[in-house]
């Protein structure tokens, strides 16, 4: 053993020392990108196949190693100023004799003289023809949120025409690298169709996990594009290498450890005292609002208003400096003009304090960069948090903690709420208190000169009180530290992100077509994937899903099951359910028999279970005991059809009590219902969602998309495979 991993530390010695000549030979030119012979000699160290090829001088040259290779052959420019070799003329394919090679090599040269006159020109490489397969992409790029990142689709030129493709964080592990080859929307391409053999999965695996582990192992590199790679049933090799150089050392991104992180924000979100600088006694001023709030609330802990010249704010001793506040303050809210922030958060440092709430705008937002830099430099210096600024405040409802000039909310549940735009954090309120969902904390984060996502969901991670975390975001300062975060979240607890900015995808210049195709929507999408995120599409579906996927269990299998009085909303009900990534169970023999005891002759079974419109109460409990009670089915989906046959109220009555009834029995599947009808339905379905039944009147598509976010949920926290 001792011997097989010195072998091994032996190889990667020298394959790094190969990487590293190569880049170093090409910084001493002042290059950006490596030529044609160097992208092999890096490939090659990190065991990544590319065809026989040989460097020409002369026309000569290039038919001996035609001959030597063996016909057909490719010719491509070999020169470290021209990048695009296609657009210089500079490509050759499918050349059959050394008449063809000859003609080639000097039309080449001619042409990427012509392209660019003071381009240094090392030759023109003779590469082997490579034949047969499916032509992929697979390449990485640095990407200015996630750091490096690999991809794979589809690739010649159907990369640029169909932008196929996946990524995921560099170096990524064969699961997350077997992963890509289905996350593609021409998937079945590689599984062989219309009699083409599939491709070699393992081999297209590891070229994947080999060429994300280059990308990590050096930063400098900036973008890898093997482009095309062609995938074959026995083999991949990668026809064509480019490797782009960074113009510029990456920047390390500052971290602090978990354990700083839940210190600090443990004393933001369960603080024992709060100074307000900037308290007023004038109704309508920022100030008044936050102190009144902090004690209308019911703040148990100190509440410390602080003004230059007031003595007394709302029955409370006022002080001229927090730095006169008697005892620790674990929280200053600041409520002052952006220009008196600095000199004041420098108050709070010689105080102490570990965390700074900064509501005031007037800084990167409106173009004050240095303003703000100045607040983050004095945080670092005195170590306090800066939550802000530009932001609304923030709710702890299990502290009756309200320090916001917003309107109060104290709905205590296990619904953690956060978002950067205070508009967005109203509507958040807003739902909140529209639906009646509990909230554990709603958390403004504005400009995040400091505290951001990833250190609030470390905290929520933690949180016995926090059941559900949701989070509005339009960037993310550290995309790694943030899937770290995820990561270590999901298992316990779902992770909802609406990902502001889906449109603006893509529009950054790239060198590479793996670097042209990594918009950052594109990289968005996947890596929260990854990290086992639930991505929604709307506000709305974000705010749904805070609300429903706590109240939902999680289901054991794949096996969902309609059940319905109205043959056309089962008809959506389906339509959702595979729109949804989800499973319509195949009804076994027995199965379907039990389900047509109970339903009339003109009704229908198999999946819908169509009960029809007209049934008694007494068939819809029924069909729903037996789809509880069955073992084989994972989760239902129910819809109903006001009649006055069965009420809406009793409809949603009977279906509370049997959820009860088989959960108190330790079987817990998980319900949704839409319930279609008169005004009635909305009592009915609000009375089935606070007991633990996710139902949406007028509706087929909201209860089905929950339950898939409460599926996509489960597989990613290892509920389901």
């Amino acid at each position: 053993m001792a011997e097989r991993e010195e072998s091994t530390g032996r190889a990667e010695t020298v394959r790094a020392e190969t990487v590293r000549a190569v880049l170093a030979a090409a910084r001493a030119e002042g290059r950006t990108a490596l030529t044609a012979p160097e992208g092999r000699r890096v490939a090659g160290a990190y065991g990544i196949a590319t065809p026989a090829e040989g460097l020409a001088e002369t026309a000569d040259d290039a038919v001996a190693l035609a001959d030597r290779i063996g016909f057909p052959v490719a010719l491509k420019i070999v020169s470290p100023d021209i990048v695009h070799k296609t657009e210089a003329g500079g490509v050759r394919t499918a050349l059959a004799s050394a008449a063809e090679v000859r003609a080639a090599f000097c039309d080449i040269v001619r042409g990427a003289r012509a392209y660019s006159p003071g381009a240094r020109i090392d030759g023109v490489l003779v590469q082997e023809m490579v034949t047969g397969g499916q032509e992929v992409i697979v390449g990485a790029v640095t990407d200015p949120t996630f750091g490096k990142v690999v991809a794979f689709g589809l690739g010649g030129v159907l990369v640029e025409a169909l932008g196929d493709v996946t990524f995921r964080l560099a170096p990524a592990d064969r699961p997350d690298a077997a992963s890509m080859l289905d996350s593609i929307r021409a998937a079945k391409v590689l599984r062989g169709v219309r009699g083409a053999p599939p491709v070699d999965r393992a081999a297209l695996t590891d070229l994947i996990v080999r060429t994300s582990e280059l990308a990590a192992d050096f930063p400098e590199i900036a973008e890898i594009d093997l482009n095309p790679v062609f995938a074959a049933a026995d083999e991949v090799c990668a026809a064509d290498v480019r490797i782009l150089l960074a113009q510029s050392p990456p920047v390390e991104r500052p971290r602090r450890s978990r354990e700083e992180i839940l210190t600090a924000m443990e004393r933001l979100m369960r603080p024992r005292s709060v100074a307000v600088i900037g308290a007023s006694a004038a109704p309508g001023k920022i100030g008044n609002s936050v102190l009144r709030n902090l004690i209308d609330g019911g703040f148990p802990g100190e509440i410390h208003p602080v003004h230059p010249k007031a003595d007394d704010i709302l029955g409370r001793k006022a002080y001229r400096s927090v730095r006169d506040v008697p005892g620790e303050v674990d929280v200053a809210v600041f409520a002052i003009p952006a220009p008196l922030v600095p000199a004041a958060l420098e108050e709070a440092g010689r105080k102490g304090i570990p965390n700074a709430v900064l509501i005031p705008s007037g800084f990167a937002e409106t173009g004050e960069h240095a303003l703000q830099e100045r607040l983050v430099a004095i945080g670092e210096e005195y170590n306090i948090r800066l939550l802000g600024p530009n932001i609304y405040g923030y709710y702890s409802t299990w502290q009756d903690l309200c320090a916001t000039f917003c309107t109060p909310y104290d709905v205590r549940g296990g619904t953690a709420l956060t978002s950067q735009s205070g508009g967005i954090g109203m509507a958040i309120l807003g739902f909140a208190r529209a639906t009646g969902t509990g909230v554990s904390a709603i958390v403004g984060l504005g400009n995040k000169a400091d505290v951001d996502e990833d250190d609030l969901l470390t905290y929520f991670a933690e949180d016995e009180r926090t059941d559900c975390v949701a989070m509005h975001l339009e960037d993310l300062k550290d995309g790694r530290a943030f899937v770290a975060a995820a990561r270590a979240t999901v298992p316990h607890k779902p992770v909802v992100v609406l990902k502001a900015g889906r449109t603006g995808a893509g529009a950054r210049a790239a060198g590479s077509h793996t670097g042209a195709l990594a918009g950052d929507d594109a990289v968005y999408d996947d890596i929260l994937r990854q990290a086992g995120v639930i991505r929604a599409p709307g506000l709305a579906e974000m705010l749904e899903y805070a609300r429903a996927l706590p109240v939902l269990p999680a289901p054991a299998g794949d096996n969902v099951v309609v059940i319905t009085g109205a043959g056309g909303s089962g008809v959506l009900l389906s339509d959702a359910i595979v729109d949804n990534g989800l499973r319509l169970m195949d009804i076994p023999a027995d199965l379907d028999a039990a389900f047509r005891r109970f339903i009339p002759p003109f009704g229908a079974a198999g999946n819908p279970v169509d009960i029809t419109g007209g049934e008694p109460p007494s068939t819809y409990e029924a069909t729903i005991r037996l789809g509880l009670e069955d073992p084989r089915i994972h989760a239902l989906v129910l819809g109903y059809w006001h009649t006055l046959v069965t009420p809406p109220m009793v409809f949603a009555e009977l279906t509370a009590r049997l959820v009860a009834e088989f959960r108190a029995r330790g079987i817990e599947k998980p319900v949704v219902a839409s319930l279609a009808g008169d005004t009635e339905v909305e009592e009915a379905c609000a009375y089935l969602f606070e007991r633990g039944v996710v139902a949406y009147p007028y509706t087929t598509e909201k209860p089905v998309a929950v339950l898939g976010a409460k599926y996509r949920w489960a597989r990613a926290a290892g509920k389901l495979p």
